[in-house]
């Protein structure tokens, strides 16, 4: 039965009967909590600051406020700095579990930020956030202004959080490194009395994907301080892309056709015979005829066809991984003395979560194994595979289905602690200081399943023979046919026949499951002042200074049996699951300065005119030293207009993880552009056949090795470049409760930093014989692709450049014809994408420049020029309801320039593929029960059942679709039960 009307139904009834068990247990008596009285606009660390002050004194604090963006406390809200608002209703009416929901719905996200719908190249439970397109790693987080050790922002509780104010600007001189697409500042709930109770479940009307979850949140004041606690518990069931129509067949785009191709990797082997082989079969590909038993003959085997053999990876993968997630907070505040105060805030986060993809594909050439022509179950007389040295055989791809899927289960643990004092400079002093020390540690432990132990598989498919006894051995015989180096210990491996029970509990007993540990530990220590220095005639010149001190350290582990000693090292198990060890550190230096200089005010068409300028210096022990610049004015000619605009130096420096990142396997698309290669380009296609008969290995993807630049001996730099903003804020005081607003931005990046893709690696190269590149391309004897290493490199320059819009407007007590129908609230949030534009290697032969504007490409992600998000709320005493649209505009797959490398068929070049627009319907409605302080939401979100657009295989790694964009889920059920005492 679907999740229908019943279900639907029956998730209120047992939110009610909650609501009804809480308040028979002495609720009843109680009243609603409320928060301490404070402006919207007041971040937290400002409503603590002024919380236990006399009523005058608070009330002359909330008259200055920080805006996110800026360090100045000052009245204005609305400053040069383009900040969009997310408030606690909005939260609560989404009906989304986690932030990260409802953040990449934002139109300025965009590129491919991950998320638990990401499933191969995913699956730790995370989402982040990508402002501008810009990749989650120029994306700065921020809980109360601080850092946050690490930037998923699932791990931030959304019961925890009064609002989130998201930057759309750079603002490294403000913040320092990583600031360049914009901040996303989570603002908490402080000064909370009384305690809420709320529990949650969902579903999907497939009948999967299942959540349920709670959150508890208390609070206590007095005159002395406040502390406020809670517990934030989810978890979501994981679903089968065999579930979806969509996604349950591996569909590939070929010549001009849909066709469900799959992978030669299949489980009943795919052999590659040469012309005059012992056998006597025709030069060609084969694969078993049906199901045989114990030892095959040539007889056993028929031609290999794509159509028919393939086989269909994409049903054994996910489009939602399974997670549990628990979070817990306690926030405290404490009035030391009449002018400083104490607090701590502390957070713990804890998810569990896992990918599964299809079982281990084994190729016998990449994999560096050999099937002796002497192995006893070889029927043929000819090896496969190579041994890296003397022996280079045919090519022989099976898939170890008896093992399983290949899985990752991560469990992620997360504290991190800031403690500090702040204070004033005594009553008569608008100047105020913090001082605050920061420490995050994560801990992430993961284990793979599905992977085989390929010593003793080398042992086992080596030569052997029966002896005397009738058994199977490992081993040769002597020059006289009487045994000769028998291994010990050894069973034989009948790989030529995997549905054998024999050969089945054989693989078993080579199946290898490696651990993994990453640690992460950032310590900080930060102090911050700012006040009013002098008066100018048109006010207070203002000025906010301040210092830190930051050092991160990373130790990556590995489990002995996946070990490898560098980038593109060999191990005991498969590539892919192979990983280097390795740990680092930097310590980091920075020091800030931001002034606002009022020039005019109360002047003929001048309102008020001001000016912020700013520095940041920052010295990092791994890369040098870096300044940054900002430059801010602010225009209003009448009250109701503002015009504005920004400059700033942004720039980013390279991440621990960027530098000390160990070498782990992938399975990158790649179309090798040595095909039928005739000469020209030594270093790109080395010992590529040059007669034109290189048709390459007939896959889609090939073996690549990602890794920090440490491990390839790579000398990464920053990046660095400029952020500019210019707009309009339009307040008409004649229409009280609307706003309107539109920018102009831009954003230039220099020497980005990047895990270079496989592509760029052999087109960089291609294009370029000299490029630094072409060492990370390493080729068999026979020109196949062995493995192409993809390290985190310094990728030429990027350009970016949209506008955006916003309308908001309220509107209290709305009539018709004379009847009050409730309170509304409608909203749209636009982004038009301008320019996208990576240049690869500037100045370079064969430079390219990649022009992404409303296209996807898989390395970069998703840059459909419109995005937009609409809403219309209303409120009607204790009813309440919404509704939100989502809607990501048409973009194109491909390109006709040759130059890009893109095509959106694998066997065609230059072939260009639209994908249409989407738009998600999400609604909501709510009613308060006063009598039990109780309040009951239910919704649907993509309530028409939206499907994603297919990309097909050749163009996306997940589930023919883009996962990072669009829902997988389709129509989905929830509903929501808050208690109030």
């Amino acid at each position: 039965m679907k999740f229908g009307v019943k279900k639907l139904s029956a998730s209120v009834h047992l939110a009610l009967s909650l609501g009804a068990v809480l308040t028979l247990g002495g609720v009843s008596t109680a009243v609603f909590a409320q928060d301490a009285g404070t402006s919207a606009n007041v971040d937290a660390q400002d409503q603590s600051a002024g919380a236990q002050q006399a009523p005058d004194q608070k009330a002359k604090t909330l008259e200055t406020v920080t805006v996110t963006g800026s360090r100045i406390r000052r009245v204005d809200v609305e400053t040069a700095s383009p900040v969009h608002t997310i408030d606690r209703a909005q939260i609560e009416s989404s009906g989304k579990a986690t932030l990260g929901d409802l953040l990449q719905e934002i139109p300025a996200v965009a590129g491919a930020a991950t998320n638990p719908q990401v499933n191969n190249g995913g699956g730790d439970g995370a989402s982040t956030v990508s402002l501008r397109g810009l990749g989650s790693q120029r994306t700065l987080i921020l809980v109360n202004g601080h850092r946050v050790a690490r930037n998923d922002v699932n791990a931030i509780p959304a019961s925890m959080v009064e609002r989130v104010e998201v930057l759309k600007d750079g603002a490294s001189a403000t913040y320092g490194s990583d600031a360049i697409g914009g901040v996303v500042n989570f603002i908490l709930r402080k000064d909370y009395q009384g305690a809420e109770i709320s529990a949650n479940v969902g579903e999907s009307d497939q009948n999967d994907g299942f959540r349920r979850g709670f959150s508890t949140i208390f609070g206590h004041s007095s005159e002395k301080g406040n502390i406020t606690a809670g517990l934030d518990y989810n978890k979501f069931d994981g679903i089968s892309s065999a579930r979806r129509d969509f996604s349950k067949n591996a569909l590939y785009l070929s010549s001009g056709s849909v066709v469900s191709a799959g992978s030669s990797r299949t489980p009943s082997g795919q052999l590659i015979l040469p012309a005059g082989n012992p056998a006597g079969l025709p030069k060609g590909s084969y694969t078993l005829n049906g199901q045989p038993s114990g030892i095959t003959t040539p007889a056993d085997y028929r031609p290999y066809v794509t159509a028919r053999d393939a086989y269909n990876y994409q049903s054994q993968n996910l489009i939602q991984t399974p997670q549990e997630r628990t979070n817990a907070f306690a926030l405290a505040n404490y009035q030391l003395t009449d002018s400083v105060q104490a607090h701590l805030d502390y957070f713990y986060n804890k998810t569990t979560s896992n990918f599964a993809i299809a079982p281990l594909p084994f190729d016998a050439l990449s994999d560096g194994v050999v099937v002796s022509k002497n192995n006893y179950y070889n029927p043929f007389g000819v090896d496969f595979g190579t041994d890296g040295a003397g022996i280079q055989g045919q090519g022989f791809r099976s898939r170890f289905t008896t093992l399983g899927q290949r899985q990752g289960h991560y469990a992620t643990e997360t504290n991190q602690v800031n403690a500090g004092l702040r204070g004033n400079f005594g009553n008569d002093s608008t100047w105020q200081w913090d001082a605050d020390l920061n420490y995050g540690h994560i801990s992430q432990q993961q284990r793979s399943f599905g992977y085989v132990y390929y010593s003793g598989l080398k042992q086992a498919l080596g030569p052997s023979f029966q002896d005397a006894a009738g058994n199977v051995v490992c081993g040769t015989r002597g020059v006289n046919g009487a045994p000769d180096n028998v291994i010990a210990g050894c069973t034989p491996l009948n790989l030529f026949n995997v549905y054998d029970p024999q050969t089945i509990a054989t693989l078993k007993g080579f199946a290898a499951n490696p651990y993994y540990n990453t640690l992460t530990i950032s310590r900080r220590a930060e102090a911050n002042a700012s006040g009013e220095l002098f008066n100018l005639p048109a006010g207070a010149v203002s000025l906010a200074v301040g210092a830190d001190y930051d050092k991160e350290y990373q130790n990556y582990g590995v489990d002995y049996i996946a070990q490898t000693t560098g980038a593109g090292g060999t191990c005991q198990i498969s590539q892919e699951a192979c990983s280097t060890p390795l740990s680092g550190s930097f310590n980091l230096k920075e020091v800030y300065y931001e002034a606002l200089v009022p020039i005019l005010a109360d002047k003929p068409f001048v309102k008020s005119l001001n000016i912020t300028v700013g520095q940041r210096y920052s010295d990092y022990s791994s890369v040098g030293s870096k300044t940054t610049t900002k430059v801010a004015l602010e225009w209003r000619p009448i009250d109701d207009l503002l015009l504005r605009g920004t400059l700033d130096g942004v720039f980013r420096a390279p991440t621990i993880n960027d530098l000390y990142a160990g070498a782990t396997g992938s399975a990158p698309p790649l179309t090798d552009p040595c095909l039928h290669y005739t000469g020209g380009h030594p270093n790109a296609c080395q010992n590529v056949p040059t007669d034109g008969s290189f048709t390459g290995s007939g896959l889609s993807q090939t073996t690549g090795v990602n890794s920090g630049s440490v491990a390839a001996g790579y000398q990464l730099k920053p990046e660095y470049g400029h952020s500019y903003d210019f707009g309009v804020v339009y307040d008409p005081s004649w229409a009280p409760g609307l706003s309107v607003s539109a920018d102009l931005w831009r954003v230039n990046l220099n020497d980005t930093i990047t895990n270079i893709s496989a592509t760029t690696v052999v087109n960089a190269c291609y294009n370029n014989n000299s490029s630094p590149f072409c060492g990370f391309i390493h080729r068999f004897n026979d020109g196949q692709i062995n493995y192409i290493n993809q390290p985190t490199v310094n990728l030429g320059t990027l350009n970016t450049k949209g506008i955006d819009f916003s309308g908001k407007y309220r509107i209290p007590h709305f009539d018709v014809a004379g009847t009050n129908i409730g309170d509304f609230a409608v909203s749209l949030d636009t982004t038009y994408l301008i320019r996208y534009d990576n240049d690869t290697a500037p100045g370079q032969p064969g430079d390219v420049t990649n022009h992404l504007a409303g296209m996807y490409q898989q390395q970069y992600g998703n840059y459909t020029r419109w995005r937009a998000l609409a809403g219309l709320n209303w409120t009607a005493g204790a009813w309440s309801a919404s509704w939100t649209a989502r809607y990501i505009g048409a973009l194109n797959v491909g390109s006709m320039d040759p130059s890009m490398g893109f095509s959106a068929d694998g066997s065609i070049a230059n072939v260009v593929m639209r994908i249409p627009s989407v738009t998600y319907n999400n609604f909501q409605f709510g009613y308060n029960i006063a009598q039990y302080n109780t309040r009951v939401d239910v919704g649907v979100d993509n309530a028409f059942d939206k499907q994603p657009p297919l990309f097909y295989q050749n163009n996306v790694l997940n589930a023919n679709t883009d996962v990072n964009t669009y829902d997988t889920i389709g129509r989905y059920f929830w509903a929501r039960v808050t208690v109030k005492f």
